[in-house]
């Protein structure tokens, strides 16, 4: 028996960014050869695997300032950078990173317990699943959940960019269908400054956005990649498939200045 597809907020934003790379993302395995390692990729995934062992509330190894930052350099992951002075600089913005963050919880613990680290949450809607891994989900005593979501490239946060941010909406709707009965809510923290903000999409809307995930996912599902013809976006320089795109005919304003193509 096949597996059921899934779709995650990395896929739905891949897509919805452009359906081109996702095809050379996920559909067609040509496109795995020319993925490269991005530094900034490498530099969130060790961050992330530090305060997960943090919050682990099963794990004893990384409960101080001091245990915090060794782990940053026992997780350290090098992939992506240019040379091995930017990966030593970036080491040391990392153990800056977790050691204020570790230090201002242990100051100003949150009030909520940590129920679900580093958790892959699923959700069935017929032909396929919504999944997406949440970092950390928090019961607070009125019991009320709360999701929390660290960013490490970025320093400020406002309720309204939770509200919009097609993630924090996927693990929302997928929380809430594990606890009905429970109130959820979105947390963002920007872990360079400690900045967060919060919001919480009503039932209402989490219906909504659920039948547009549903109609989203049949679009995804049953699209012709065959005939597909990649389109010129903003995005393309710098893309890790420009080439294959243009093997593929694909013309950007810079390839033929005299010519009529735009970006998308």
């Amino acid at each position: 028996m096949a597996r059921k597809p899934t779709l995650s907020p990395t896929k739905i934003t891949t897509y919805l960014a452009c359906p081109t790379k996702y095809h050379w993302t996920y559909v067609d395995s040509r496109g795995r050869y020319f993925l490269r390692s991005k530094s900034y990729y490498s530099f969130g995934s060790t961050l992330h695997s530090v305060l997960q062992r943090f919050h682990d509330q099963n794990d004893s190894g990384v409960e101080t300032v001091a245990q915090a930052v060794a782990s940053v350099e026992e997780s350290w992951i090098e992939a992506g950078y240019s040379s091995a002075q930017e990966a030593e600089e970036a080491l040391g913005e990392g153990k800056e990173i977790i050691a204020t963050y570790v230090g201002r919880y242990l100051e100003e613990p949150s009030e909520g317990v940590p129920i679900l680290v580093e958790k892959l949450l699923r959700f069935d809607l017929g032909d396929f699943a919504l999944i997406g891994r949440v970092d950390r989900v928090d019961e607070h005593p009125d019991g009320s959940l709360e999701i929390i979501d660290y960013k490490s490239g970025r320093s400020d946060v406002s309720a309204t960019d939770v509200a919009n941010d097609l993630a924090m909406a996927c693990y929302q709707l997928l929380l809430k269908r594990m606890y009905p009965d429970r109130q959820v809510r979105a947390t963002i923290i920007a872990i360079r400054t400690g900045n967060q903000a919060s919001a919480s999409l009503p039932v209402a809307a989490l219906d909504e956005f659920e039948q547009d995930i549903r109609v989203l996912g049949q679009e995804i599902l049953n699209r012709n990649w065959e005939d597909h013809v990649a389109v010129a976006k903003s995005l393309c320089n710098g893309c890790d498939f420009l080439a294959l795109c243009r093997r593929g005919g694909l013309i950007l304003p810079e390839d033929d200045p005299e010519s009529n193509v735009v970006f998308e």
